[in-house]
């Protein structure tokens, strides 16, 4: 089986995508969904209110994503002290994922800092998402109801498609002018076939 990551920066499309991956049957890891699920996690709720206080939570102990995300956006420190309590968790999650899905000949990790977080090597193959920022920040405007500010503080943790596209093994272009369905079958395809040649 071939590990494959899927990433894009935020806006590009990546969840598009991946729906019509699985609706070719690959199974997708959908790395922020599973993180999101760890936050009722006992263990990662002491850990996070360690590190950033009380306030980021309510009155029941659920995390206030807003504040948190106004927290780690504004701080690398921040940001870095709270990937170190979520991704080896995340890492966990998705070995046992795997292992349940060694039939498959690929399977994809949708995740939007590979790069960002030095995965790469982690993955057999790596698929990007690319998309012009003008166009990304208008569909996570009306998706998020987040002002300029705040998607351009979130958009400068990830790297430039450019860099993004050199380092990944396929791209994909999802900036409305080409059709994403022939590319993703092109895609999956070829990933098929190296399975098979192997």
């Amino acid at each position: 089986m071939l590990k494959t990551a899927i990433t894009g920066n935020i806006g590009s499309g990546k969840t598009t995508v991946c729906r019509i991956f699985e609706s070719l049957g690959v199974p997708v890891f959908y790395a922020d969904t599973e993180a999101r699920k760890l936050y009722y996690d006992e263990e990662v709720i002491n850990a996070v209110e360690n590190a950033f206080g009380r306030e980021v939570f309510d009155d029941n102990r659920q995390l206030l994503r807003q504040k948190l995300a106004d927290i780690v956006f504004h701080d690398p420190a921040a940001l870095k002290t709270l990937n170190g309590i979520i991704h080896p968790r995340l890492i966990l999650r998705y070995t046992n994922w795997l292992q349940q899905r060694e039939t498959y000949p690929y399977t994809l990790h949708e995740a939007a800092i590979i790069f960002e977080n030095g995965l790469e090597k982690s993955f057999d193959r790596i698929i990007n998402v690319s998309c012009p920022e003008n166009i990304r920040l208008e569909r996570i405007k009306k998706r998020d109801n987040l002002s300029d500010n705040e998607i351009k503080s979130r958009m400068q943790w990830q790297w430039p498609d450019e860099k993004k596209n050199k380092l990944s093994d396929f791209v994909i272009v999802n900036d409305g002018s080409r059709f994403l369905i022939p590319q993703i079958i092109k895609i999956h395809k070829e990933l098929k076939n190296e399975i098979l040649s192997s």
